[in-house]
């Protein structure tokens, strides 16, 4: 296959860009279609439904509510429903792996993302220049580059403040310096909101830290950037004890639940917790584990509302926080 070819296959493949939905967008008909769910009855619907009382529950009552996230979900529509919910003020901590960073400024700073399929050849896309993630395909182009060329122009300025800082510190730098509407870490730079990425060193914008230091160490008399990872954990210690009443809602699994709900255990565990996850309960694994384990560690109060819905996040989130959203008036 010659290169016209190949140009021609790639610019097929890459015509229809990743969009960002809004609350704004999917509240009234998601309202429209919880209602029905509650009235069917069935399996995964269920919990769904009880899902959304627990949060509207938890809104009514002022809970305060802490998101946990992985990084992949960014790569998606859903990055615009986090961004609301930080800008509506529906949350106000986010646990987040360091891909967060990678996604959000690659699709922040106009590289889009595109929508492919699972079963694909890989080798194809290796040789075409495409990166798969899942069924989002990502120009190789429209990641690594301008991720590290947008880390490497900040901490050129932000080197010049001070050598230390945290990775809250710089989720507040990097939305400081995005435009887009849709940007996670914009919402939380203007509302002034906490993400942590406990494990931010494995992403493109943790190796980009790492390059931009490799740099410094070749010029005469450069100061390298160093990250205060404890100054987050005694960040997220001060929320945690701070609160009188909070709600984990928790996507997924991994570092970014772990972590949320490890620092519940030391204020007694969650007094409401809701958990989304594709992953089954039988290999033992964290991702897969429900909430109701979680009481076991005293990472979730005995008395606590709480439950999992099984299900894939892309599907069921949406609808849920659409609904949320609308009842409890924050659209």
């Amino acid at each position: 296959m010659n290169e016209s070819e190949k140009i021609k296959i790639r610019r097929e493949l890459l015509r229809e860009p990743v969009t960002d939905i809004r609350l704004a967008d999917i509240a009234e008909a998601s309202e429209k279609l919880m209602e029905k769910y509650k009235q069917m009855g069935g399996f995964s619907v269920k919990y769904l439904v009880r899902a959304a009382d627990i949060l509207v529950d938890a809104i009514t009552t002022s809970s305060k509510i802490a998101l946990a996230f992985p990084a992949n979900l960014v790569s998606t529509g859903l990055r615009g429903i986090i961004a609301d919910m930080v800008n509506k003020g529906i949350c106000e901590l986010l646990m987040t792996t360091g891909g967060t960073f990678d996604h959000d400024i690659a699709r922040g700073t106009g590289n889009n993302y595109y929508i492919g399929e699972f079963a694909m050849d890989d080798v194809f896309l290796k040789e075409l220049e495409i990166h798969r993630l899942g069924n989002i395909l990502i120009p190789v182009e429209n990641y690594g580059p301008p991720i590290e060329r947008f880390v490497h122009e900040m901490l050129e300025e932000l080197i010049k403040i001070k050598d230390t800082w945290t990775t809250s510190e710089l989720a507040h730098e990097s939305g400081k310096r995005l435009r887009d509407e849709s940007s996670i870490l914009r919402a939380v730079y203007e509302r002034n909101k906490l993400l942590f990425a406990p494990g931010v060193l494995d992403s493109a914008f943790g190796t980009a830290i790492f390059t931009f230091n490799e740099e410094q160490r070749l010029r005469p008399n450069a100061k390298q950037v160093k990250l205060d990872l404890l100054e987050d954990e005694r960040k997220i210690s001060e929320y945690i004890y701070s609160v009188d009443n909070l709600t984990g809602i928790i996507l997924g699994g991994g570092i970014s639940k772990h972590h949320l709900i490890w620092w519940s255990q030391f204020r007694g565990g969650l007094d409401y917790a809701v958990q989304i996850t594709s992953a089954p309960e039988w290999d033992g694994s964290l991702s897969g584990a429900q909430t109701r384990e979680a009481i076991s560690w005293g990472k979730i109060k005995p008395q606590a509302k709480h439950v999992t819905v099984p299900g894939d996040v892309t599907i069921l989130f949406p609808v849920l926080m659409g609904y949320v959203a609308k009842k409890t008036g924050v659209v």
